[in-house]
C-alpha cells in the first residue's frame, strides 16, 4: 500500500537532467579558482608546503586543467558534440580532482582517518564529488 502510493508520487515528480551541472559548476569553480590563486607561479610557495618546484607547477595546471575539463566535457555533452570525448574528458578531470584531493589531504598529515572524516569536510565534498565524476562521467543525468 506504502510502495504503490510512493511509485505514484514518484512517478509524479519531473525528471531534472541537468542535475550533475549542480555538482559540475560548484566543483569547477573551486579548482579554477584555486589553480588562478596560485598565479604568478612563485617558488617560494611550494616550499611552504614541503613540495618540490615542479610538483606545485604540475598541481597548478592539473587545477586548471580539471576545472576547464570539467565544464568543457559537460558542455561537449549537452551540445551532443564529441560526446565520448566529452565523457573521457570528464573521466580524467574528476580522476584529476580525487588525486589531487588526495595529495592535499596527505600534505596536511592528519593523525587519522577519522580525523579527515570529522573535520575536514570541504576536502571530503571535493574529493566525492571528483570520485562521482570520475567513475560516472557524463552518464550523470
Amino acid at each position: 500500500m506504502i510502495d504503490s502510493y510512493l511509485k505514484k508520487v514518484n512517478d509524479k515528480l519531473p525528471d531534472f537532467n541537468g542535475s550533475n551541472w549542480l555538482i559540475r559548476i560548484p566543483l569547477a569553480i573551486v579548482f579554477i579558482q584555486q589553480g588562478f590563486s596560485k598565479l604568478p607561479f612563485n617558488p617560494n610557495s611550494a616550499e611552504s608546503y614541503g613540495l618540490p618546484v615542479i610538483i606545485w607547477l604540475f598541481v597548478i595546471i592539473c587545477e586548471l586543467l580539471a576545472g576547464f575539463g570539467l565544464l568543457f566535457g559537460g558542455i561537449l555533452r549537452t551540445l551532443g558534440f564529441l560526446r565520448l570525448f566529452g565523457d573521457f574528458l570528464t573521466r580524467f578531470s574528476g580522476t584529476i580532482v580525487v588525486v589531487i584531493i588526495s595529495g592535499v589531504i596527505i600534505v596536511s598529515k592528519p593523525d587519522s582517518f577519522i580525523e579527515v572524516l570529522l573535520y575536514d569536510h570541504f576536502h571530503i565534498i571535493l574529493y566525492c564529488a571528483g570520485l562521482f565524476f570520475a567513475l560516472r562521467g557524463n552518464r550523470a543525468k
